[in-house]
């Protein structure tokens, strides 16, 4: 009765002589038939969970006492050193990221701009279509032949890490060079993508690889590292990286500490806030001092925002009650619009993947055909808008001619500018700040703005799902800022409101993003320090209030979809109502496996060999009144270094003095990427599998236990604030073994309790139904 667990092994384990031990009453020895398994770009691979619990065994505590004050400051200055470096190279890939996408996207729209000047429309959409295709296509290829992992934004991913799960190769090297390159291409490919999403993730793989403690291989074998081989301080790293990327995309440094904390960190501390905001401080200093460089005009294309990428500042700006209704409409359609976003994207996902597991070719074909879709809407489309007399009052060249502007000629007479094409044919940075623009109440029809959102929406749902780094966070933002203008433009224009059509635009984004993400303090500072706009911070605040409040009510947020359509076992801060009709003893299920304090090295290879488990439980007997201890846990991979080292193989099964003297922390430290030694990488003789470990030393002897009366809700929440990777669950009567079953991710997960107990599923699905038309009545 094995089954495959999420942390990359059977939870059950088979039967050997006295090894096995029964779970609890036959009738709850039940087989289960789920697994949990990533679907990471479109292949499928096991995952494990990280081991954040220190395992407090003897070679644990030696180390620890050996450390004098010179190994503490050492380990503190690398702490804060390593977050530095974070910082630093974030900010210098974000600022690449930027220069490379607005030189490369302008290049080409600059090269079409000319060509439609000179009349020649048909070699310009040629042009603009086949750069397009080229660039979609290499970032297709890189992604699907190098580094799969690096698909889409990366946030579920790192969310995922963050609360455990380790998917193979989301923070790799080569997952790290295929999300700059990959969303660099894509976005300049006029996908309506974000790079915000990737910035993230490269954060994340940032910190990940600046934190596996040195490396072998490159000679990077510095000891001030070795502090760091460990998933608990990697994870900590991550976090800080994750910060940094929401930094460099935005150059919003406290929104990318506030974002950390409410969406993807799931364990925080004070000390890790420090941290957090030292990164991303040095993300904003960093930024500073190379935009004030692009100033000067050595950047080409780029540098002209500051660190305001969209100012909408405007200082006497003014509202009353009498905008609060427009303000509320905006909050609720918000929510609505969000969660029906989340609907489509979620159904569209689900038939991209279809599409992915037939094979690479049809990865790269429909990305393909995404992209000329894509350019036909953006090059059609406007020729169906009208052209309009340039303003005489305008603060800017008009018509524009090139990249960017208010006032795109495109193919209108001199003196006139297509206001479709302003909004359409550009970056969608640039789209976002002519939405945001102030005093620009004139420029736009309605007409356009309603047909940009409508473009943006669909366009944003078919571009996520493709074999490359995309992001949705800017996607959400231009889509929400059109809905946003469009209100204004009908609600909007009153005498004594100063809620002109751009501070609309800025509301609208916000209602769209908390309608859709679900955030609310973090969207709110990232929206502040991204228009320069204190004065409308209380409006802000309401429309993601009520934006979050109304699509609640229908879904969850996007990122959670995303995360459960991949499959990664992500465990909530709650525990679902029915969790608490069950004990843990209800979820346990197949025989465990036990090891004894000393134990033949023959018996721990077979057990190694035959099941795929993480964790096993040391169980002796005492002489006395022969009955069962519980020594500890002991982790599979500590084993696999006893095994190979072999300095702790007796010939007698006897207690050995000295607690492992020979081993130190460092043998048992977390290798970084890559994979680490498995049991066939073992050389062992027939001589040597006759001989004896004594496994005491190396056992976690303070290992997490619960009681198998414990309900499963009480051992969820207990499981996931505690970051565990193994619970022990131990008898309620004391002349039975000392341990009935370990707890791993996968117990905890909707499919597999579900699967146990069926009836379950249909009570609460029938309490959903009922439910549900309550719920829609609000409305």
């Amino acid at each position: 009765m094995n089954r495959l667990s999420p942390d990359g092994g059977f939870d059950g384990n088979g039967n050997s002589e006295s090894l096995a031990t029964p779970l609890l009453l036959p009738q709850r020895s039940l087989t289960n038939s789920t697994s949990q398994v990533a679907l990471v770009g479109a292949n499928v691979c096991p995952i494990e969970s990280l081991d954040y619990e220190i395992a407090e065994n003897d070679v644990f505590k030696q180390d620890w006492r050996s450390r004098g004050k010179k190994q503490m400051f050492q380990y503190l200055f690398m702490k804060w050193s390593l977050c530095f470096l974070v910082g630093l190279i974030v900010s210098l890939i974000g600022f690449f990221n930027n220069l490379a996408v607005e030189n490369i996207a302008g290049l080409k729209f600059v090269v079409t701009s000319n060509m439609m000047l000179a009349g020649r429309s048909k070699m310009a959409f040629f042009v603009f279509s086949a750069s397009n295709m080229i660039l979609t296509l290499f970032a297709c290829l890189i992604t699907a032949f190098i580094a799969p992992a690096a698909a889409g934004s990366g946030i579920p991913e790192v969310k995922a890490y963050l609360n455990g799960v380790d998917a193979p190769g989301i923070l790799s090297l080569r997952t790290l060079f295929v999300k700059v390159v990959g969303s660099i291409t894509a976005v300049s490919a006029s996908l309506v993508v974000g790079k915000a999403g990737p910035m993230v993730h490269t954060g994340a793989c940032v910190a990940s690889l600046l934190s596996q403690g040195g490396s072998k291989k490159y000679g990077l074998t510095w000891k001030w590292l070795r502090f760091f081989k460990n998933d608990r301080d990697r994870r900590d790293l991550v976090t800080c990286g994750s910060a940094a990327g929401i930094a460099a995309a935005f150059r919003a440094p406290v929104g990318g500490v506030l974002f950390a904390l409410e969406e993807m960190a799931s364990w925080w501390r004070s000390a890790l806030l420090w941290r957090s905001f030292f990164a991303t401080a040095v993300v904003a200093i960093v930024l500073r001092a190379l935009i004030d460089v692009c100033l000067s005009g050595k950047c080409g294309l780029f540098g002209k925002g500051g660190l305001i990428m969209f100012d909408v500042y405007s200082a006497n700006i003014t509202y009353h009650l009498a905008d609060i209704p427009s303000v509320l409409l905006l909050g609720v359609m918000g929510g609505i619009l969000g969660s029906f976003y989340n609907f489509l994207l979620e159904k569209v996902l689900r038939v991209y993947n279809y599409i992915n597991e037939k094979g690479t070719v049809y990865k790269i074909l429909l990305a393909c055909l995404i992209s000329l879709f894509t350019s036909c809407l953006l090059f059609g489309v406007p020729w169906l808008g009208t052209c309009q007399p340039c303003p005489p009052d305008a603060l800017e060249a008009c018509p524009t001619i090139g990249r960017s502007g208010n006032y795109k000629k495109f193919q209108c007479s001199s003196g006139h500018y297509n206001d479709l094409a302003s909004l359409i044919f550009n970056t969608n940075d640039d789209a976002i700040r002519n939405l945001f623009s102030r005093n620009t109440d004139s420029e736009f029809h309605a007409s356009s703005v309603l047909v940009f959102f409508l473009i943006c929406c669909v366009l944003s749902i078919l571009s996520y799902g493709i074999v490359a780094p995309v992001g949705l966070f800017v996607p959400v933002i231009v889509t929400g800022a059109s809905y946003g203008r469009f209100v204004g433009m009908l609600f909007g224009s009153r005498p004594h409101s100063s809620l002109n059509h751009g501070l609309y635009a800025v509301l609208g984004a916000a209602s769209f993003l908390g309608g859709s993400m679900r955030m609310t303090v973090s969207l709110c500072v990232i929206l502040l320090e991204l228009t320069n706009n204190l004065l409308l911070l209380p409006l802000i605040m309401l429309v993601l209030l009520i934006s979050k409040t109304v699509a609640d009510a229908f879904n969850g947020n996007i990122y959670d979809l995303i995360m459960k359509a991949k499959g990664l076992p992500y465990l909530e801060a709650h525990a679902e109502p029915y969790m608490r009709q069950l004990t843990v003893a209800d979820v346990l299920s197949g025989p465990l496996w036990t090891f004894h304090g000393v134990e033949k090295v023959g018996t721990i290879i077979h057990v190694l060999r035959i099941t795929r488990h993480n964790g096993f439980p040391i169980v002796d007997e005492r002489s006395e009144d022969d009955s069962r201890v519980l020594s500890g846990l002991i982790l599979r991979a500590h084993l696999i270094v006893l095994l190979k080292r072999k300095d702790a193989f007796m010939s007698t099964p006897v207690e050995r003095g000295g607690g492992g003297a020979e081993f130190s922390a460092a043998d048992f430290a977390k290798r970084g990427s890559g994979n680490g030694d498995t049991i066939d990488d073992l050389q062992i003789s027939a001589e040597e599998m006759e001989m004896y470990v004594d496994l005491r030393p190396f056992t976690n002897a303070s290992p997490y236990t619960v009681v198998e009366t414990m309900s499963l809700a009480k051992a969820l929440v207990l499981f996931r604030q505690l970051g565990l990777r193994h619970l022990l669950v131990i008898p309620k009567i004391s002349n039975r073994s000392p341990v009935v079953g370990i707890l791993t991710r996968h117990d905890f997960m909707s499919e597999h309790v579900l699967g146990l107990h069926p009836l379950l599923f249909r009570s609460r699905w029938k309490r959903l139904r009922l439910r549900l038309p309550r719920t829609l009545s609000i409305f």
